[in-house]
Order: structure tokens, then sequence, then C-alpha cells
């Protein structure tokens, strides 16, 4: 008799159910069916956020590698950095920066336009040869210090001291303090090691004519669709005037900049007073380009 009973109001309350689910399936079902749509939908929308945060990273990133190429990378920070406005003008002020100008007078000689070169794109085509391979040494560890700056026609400038946080000179030690204009005459010497290899390939004989010069820049950014980062100051200038006024296979430098050489373990022979165009006269120092340090300095 139990089981009898349990029988029947299990089966009546199963009846009910079934009667209550006719009554309200259809309600069921719409909710079901908007239950499933908009589980369907919030996918679709969080796989669409999920590709853009994708692409916006890409973006960054491939802006970042840009950025890079054509500015230092603490620059490229600066510009990255989300509280940089499009008005702003990026400037920094360094108290001891080596600028070095490197050229190849001979090319202007070398380059003509014929037939035979094809109206002068075999002489460019040699030219951003020697170009790129000077950039190949900016990779090296050792000259990751090195900034190249510009190219002048046949003219490669660079200058070293521009990655480290800008301060007194009083705050490092001597000898660390202008470690970077021993990297910048290393930096020279490869470049003249680069034209070599370049000339038994090419079967031409041009030579480097260098100046190297050391002293407070202005370092800053201008133009925001095509930003150029440049150095200014009069350090810069003297050092351009101690390429154009130099000798083809030696590095011409300043007397500060050689007494600075001499400690850091460089030979330096006086050439004496030449007359410097806006600068007056000026007493004057060669380093050969192929003359090795007389003493080891641990160079970064």
């Amino acid at each position: 008799n139990t089981y009898r009973r349990l029988f029947r109001n299990s089966y009546s309350t199963f009846l009910i159910f079934i009667i209550c689910l006719q009554r309200v399936s259809p309600f069921l079902f719409v909710l079901l069916q908007q239950n499933e749509y908009y589980c369907r939908l919030d996918f679709l929308w969080r796989d669409k956020f999920k590709r853009e945060c994708e692409e916006i990273e890409t973006m960054e990133n491939l802006n970042r590698v840009l950025l890079e190429n054509v500015l230092p990378a603490h620059v490229a920070e600066h510009f990255l950095g989300r509280n940089w406005k499009n008005e702003d003008l990026y400037h920094q002020s360094y108290e001891s920066v080596c600028v070095m100008f490197a050229s190849i007078p001979d090319f202007k000689e070398f380059y003509t336009e014929s037939d035979v070169n094809k109206e002068g794109l075999e002489c460019l085509r040699l030219l951003n040869e020697i170009i790129a391979d000077f950039d190949e040494l900016l990779s090296k560890p050792k000259f990751s210090g090195v900034e190249k700056i510009k190219t002048i026609g046949s003219t490669y400038m660079a200058a070293t001291g521009l990655n480290v946080a800008p301060g007194p000179e009083s705050t490092q030690e001597h000898d660390r303090q202008y470690m970077h204009i021993g990297t910048m005459v290393e930096f020279a010497f490869a470049l003249v090691g680069k034209l070599d290899v370049i000339n038994k390939h090419s079967f031409n004989d041009f030579k480097l004519r260098i100046g190297i010069n050391h002293g407070p820049v202005i370092a800053g950014v201008i133009g925001a669709q095509k930003p150029q980062y440049d150095i200014w100051g009069n350090s810069v200038n003297v050092a351009s005037r101690m390429e154009t006024t130099g000798v083809l296979g030696k590095i011409q430098v300043t007397d500060e900049t050689s007494g600075i050489l001499s400690n850091l373990g460089y030979m330096c022979s006086c050439r004496g007073i030449i007359n410097v165009k806006g600068k007056g006269e000026l007493k004057t120092y060669f380093l050969p380009a192929t003359l090795p340090r007389i003493k080891g300095i641990f160079l970064p």
C-alpha cells in the first residue's frame, strides 16, 4: 500500500509537471533562444575585442621598431609615452658628447652620370653599400653607445655620449666619464677597416677623412610627420671643421680631445696651428686611422 501511494503521488506530480511544461514551454523556448543569442553575441564581442587588442599591440610594436630606426632608443621611449603631445619639443642638453664626421672626398670625383653606370645609379649603389656596411657596425655590442646622426652626401655623422643620463661631469669617475670618446675613435678605426674591405671588392681606393671633437651639445627632435634627431652646438661645428680641414687617411682632433685620448692610451701627433673658418687659429692633432692604442683600456 505504501508503494502504491508513493507511485500515485509521483505519477500525479509527473502529470502536473508535464501539463505545466506544455503551458510554459513556448516561453522557455524563447528564453533559451535569447540566452543562446546573447551568449553567441558575447563570444563574438570578446573575440573582436581580443583581435583588436592584438592589432593594437602589433601596431605599437611596429611603431616602436620604426621609431627606434630613426631615433635613439631613449628618445623613442619619450615619444611612445602616453603623456607626449604632438606640439611638445623634445630637447636635451649634454655636457660631454663626442662628435665624428667621416667623409669620402674622392666620391665626388668618382660620381659620374653616363650610360655605362646607368646615369649615376651604379655610383649611388656603391655609396649605399658603403653606408649600409657602416651602419652594420652599430649592431656590435662594443658600439652600442654610438648613435648615427645622419649622412650628408658621402659624409657620415655619428656621436657618443648621448645614451647616458645627462648631468654634471663631476658626478662620474674621470676615466669612465670620457670612455665614450675612446669608443668613438674605435668606431672610426672600424669604419676605415670596412672601407678597405669594400675597396678590395670594388677595385677602388677610397679613403676616409675623419674629424672628431667633444664638448657640450643640445640634442633634439625637429618635425612631427618626419621627425629628425639632430645635435647642435659649437662642439658640432668644430668637429665638422676638423673633418673639412683634415687629411685623407687620418683622424684630426682638437687639442682638448687629444688630451683625453692621450690619457686613454692613444698616441696623437701634433699637426700644429691651422686656420679654421669661423673659429680662427686652432691647434690640432692627428691620429693615423690604423694606429693601435699603446696601453689596454677597457671599452664597452
